[in-house]
């Protein structure tokens, strides 16, 4: 991988995006949103706002990522962009890379603005130190862009992209804890479970909710979100067609 190629394209992807303000304001916007009704939905009971805000404070940027990269990257292939520029010497993994670093940086934003809203203006609990949400609500969020990036390679127009959600998106959001403990789950439901990422960016955020400092368990939970962030950005290097349907 080329570093000069690769920064060129995330610098290109982030130009583009500043021309569209209404995907900015679903990346940074949306997810604090959905914080902030969430917190009040739990009004009269602050205990399960503290229960669940954590959680979804890492799935929201997840699906918002997922939804905007594999859109966006589907976008640029349907158009004929990503033919023009694979013609080009600028390998998949470069391309890849590109949209990753730029996508990326927008989930540090989005990140930082929804984490920091959380805990200083809606006063979400957490044992941990904030520092240890904020990364793995970005880890949450690099999962989301990883996904999506590779899913849009199987997709031929963009709402082919959108179909993908509820294969890849909600049986992770049923199976990953939020809803009913993982342990209490059917054993081949639990399995599953087992082998989804969601499942350990919840763990995470479980941890940080409950203990005052990074554990192996957090650790683990943590590398294995990361892992198979880098495993399916490698997958999609791989599986992205160089001609557009």
């Amino acid at each position: 991988m080329n570093a000069s190629r690769t920064l060129a394209t995330a610098a290109r992807v982030l130009r583009q995006l500043r021309h569209d303000p209404r995907t900015i304001a679903l990346l940074l916007a949306v997810p604090s949103l959905m914080i902030v009704l969430l917190r009040y939905v739990f009004d009269g009971d602050r205990a399960v706002f503290n229960d669940i805000g954590a959680s979804l404070l890492g799935i929201f940027p997840l699906i918002t990522m997922f939804l905007v990269s594999s859109i966006a990257t589907l976008r640029e292939r349907t158009s004929g962009t990503l033919e023009r520029l694979l013609a080009m010497p600028l390998g998949k993994s470069e391309l890849i890379g590109g949209y990753a670093l730029a996508f990326g940086a927008l989930a540090v934003l989005q990140s930082l603005l929804a984490t920091g809203i959380s805990l200083w203006l809606l006063d979400l609990n957490v044992a941990g130190s904030p520092w240890l949400l904020l990364l793995v609500a970005l880890l949450d969020a690099l999962l989301g862009t990883a996904l999506g990036l590779f899913v849009s390679a199987f997709a031929a127009s963009e709402f082919q992209a959108v179909q993908f959600m509820p294969a890849v998106i909600f049986p992770q959001l049923l199976l990953c804890g939020l809803f009913t403990p993982r342990d209490a789950m059917q054993p081949v439901l639990r399995w599953i479970s087992d082998a989804l990422p969601m499942s350990y960016a919840v763990d995470a955020m479980s941890q940080v909710l409950h203990h005052p400092a990074a554990d192996a368990t957090f650790v683990r939970d943590t590398a294995i979100v990361a892992a198979v962030a880098l495993l399916v950005l490698a997958l999609g290097a791989a599986t992205l067609p160089r001609r557009t349907p």
